[in-house]
């Protein structure tokens, strides 16, 4: 699935899924972006680890979660490469919480993470898309997410990834007419140790009918998919990369 030339930038790129993604997609041909908050260690291993295989790739440090940095993000990637083709909305914070437990504050914070980055990075990216005629926006979303799932304790992230599956949908029918599709990917919990396949084969995990836990190389490889040409008859979809959990 080649995208060669295509330039793509991943928020949260720095590590777990996002570092997988990126390193995905550098070995599919893409030119790539890397965007993070704090960790500027990882970034940097990140860096190296898509270097080796011969990618053009930048990191970039800043906080997505303001409207005004998501934006120069957008035109420091596009500055540097000429274009963006490809954004991979990654971040977004987690936490387990009550309603009765959780402040004001907690609500906006999971939905800032979770939901206000996609609308500013689709927003700041989309005009670069248009220009060329073709875009792929791929966000991540949380598995069950496309059916407004509930789970006691994570109310605000779970209410952040449903709202994310809608915009997502309605972006897709708006910007169709203009070579752009968009899509998400609905990973489940990936194991911070982030085993690859081949080690992940040879574990048992009774909790999904697969038989063996998820790994980052699953979520890249439906992330690739969306990405590549081969998908531009799909847009508005919803894939959940669970080994038939929650089903």
């Amino acid at each position: 699935m080649s995208l060669r030339n295509r330039v793509a930038l991943v928020t949260g790129g720095s590590r777990g899924i996002g570092r997988g993604i990126a390193v995905r997609l550098a070995k599919d041909g893409a030119r790539v972006a890397i965007a993070y908050r704090t960790n500027k260690a990882a970034a940097q291993q990140t860096l190296l680890q898509l270097q080796a295989s011969g990618a053009d790739c930048v990191a970039v440090e800043t906080d997505i979660t303001d409207a005004a940095r998501a934006e120069q993000l957008v035109r420091t990637v596009a500055d540097r490469f000429g274009r963006i083709d490809l954004v991979v909305n990654n971040v977004g914070d987690f936490r387990w919480a009550t309603l009765a437990e959780s402040s004001l504050e907690d609500w906006q914070s999971i939905f800032s993470s979770n939901l206000m980055t996609v609308l500013y990075m689709c927003r700041a990216a989309l005009p670069y898309m248009r220009r060329g005629r073709w875009g792929r926006i791929i966000n991540l979303g949380a598995v069950g997410a496309e059916r407004a799932f509930g789970q006691a304790k994570i109310s605000a992230y779970a209410a952040a990834k449903a709202a994310v599956v809608a915009l997502s949908r309605s972006l897709a029918l708006e910007e169709a007419k203009n070579g752009i599709t968009v899509n998400v990917v609905n990973p489940s919990s990936i194991d911070e140790k982030e085993l690859t396949r081949e080690e992940a084969r040879r574990i048992r995990d009774a909790r999904f009918p697969i038989g063996r836990p998820p790994t980052v190389e699953d979520v890249a490889a439906a992330v690739a998919f969306f990405a590549s040409e081969e998908a531009e008859y799909v847009t508005g979809q919803v894939v959940n990369v669970s080994g038939g959990w929650m089903l």
